[in-house]
């Protein structure tokens, strides 16, 4: 392989591992302060691209009013369901949440599927690169869309910026107490339930966040999220669950490592993040950047 050809898959690499990076940060926010694993967490990556699509077609709005719009609304969904169904099956065992998702996933792919044939008449649809993302950008030692520098560039920010608001400031440590201390919390005048909502309504709006960004470069379907989200949860592992900077790391080094390696010896492409996970969890089970059980 020669070396143009390498950094093109590296570059590929930390697309998908954009992707990786805000679907696990989302998981990793949800976990970290509810410690329920989002088994729905695909399907709204996906509702986040559908209803970047619904808009463009109802409503003629492009890319930039959908890459806000959407996000808010995939969001307050999440809050929604938050409050009227996860939340009656706090201090169950999770396998009840996890069934709870699962069903909302194929509840949510189903609908999706049904919409997009009788409103639109297609079972995929492909969307628009916005005008001033389109063309390639030289940087001269490789040529690579623009549009893709600018999900790697936008991506990093949004988890910069979601890591400086969780471990560096008074939200964070808010959060922090309400997971740790929830009736200390509330001793303080603090509503811990609102604030549960709130981060459940952030960490699913980055899935759809991942979703608009994602339109313009595949295809939007109904289980576009399907797979994707499999890779995710052996990226949140490998990371550690509930570690926001494991999250972002490991998302972009799963992608990087799972494009050279494809590109490499093709026969692994589908099981490199597997076997990576199946190594970090013999030598540290609690993830690369996770604390042990009994010091959370």
């Amino acid at each position: 392989m020669n070396t143009q050809l390498l950094l093109i898959q590296v570059f590929n690499g930390l697309v998908n591992g954009a992707f990786y990076a805000l679907l696990s940060l989302g998981l990793a926010v949800i976990f970290g302060m509810l410690r329920i694993v989002n088994f729905m967490h695909g399907a709204l990556y996906m509702l986040g691209a559908f209803t970047a699509f619904a808009l463009g077609q109802a409503f003629g709005l492009g890319f930039w009013p959908a890459l806000i719009l959407a996000p808010l609304i995939v969001g307050a969904l999440g809050m929604l369901l938050e409050r009227t169904l996860l939340s009656r099956l706090y201090g169950l065992e999770p396998s009840y949440n996890l069934l709870l998702t699962f069903g909302l996933t194929l509840l949510t792919q189903d609908l999706v599927k049904q919409v997009m044939l009788s409103q639109f008449a297609v079972s995929s649809a492909p969307y628009t690169t916005p005008d001033v993302l389109t063309g390639v950008v030289n940087l001269g030692f490789v040529v690579f869309p623009k549009y893709r520098l600018f999900v790697i560039a936008l991506t990093l920010v949004i988890c910069l910026v979601t890591w400086f608001v969780v471990e560096k400031t008074r939200v964070g440590a808010i959060i922090r107490a309400s997971t740790e201390n929830p009736g200390v919390t509330r001793a303080f005048g603090i509503d811990v339930s609102k604030w549960v909502t709130g981060v459940f309504g952030v960490g699913v709006g980055l899935a759809g966040l991942a979703g608009v960004l994602a339109a313009p470069i595949y295809s939007v379907e109904p289980y576009m999220g399907a797979e994707l989200i499999i890779t995710t949860f052996a990226v949140v592992v490998i990371g550690g669950l509930g570690s926001i900077l494991g999250s972002i790391v490991t998302g972009f080094a799963v992608g990087v490592l799972a494009a050279v390696g494809a590109a490499v010896y093709p026969p692994i492409a589908n099981t490199l993040v597997f076997i990576l996970m199946a190594v970090v969890l013999l030598v540290r089970p609690s993830g690369l950047f996770g604390l042990p059980e009994g010091t959370r």
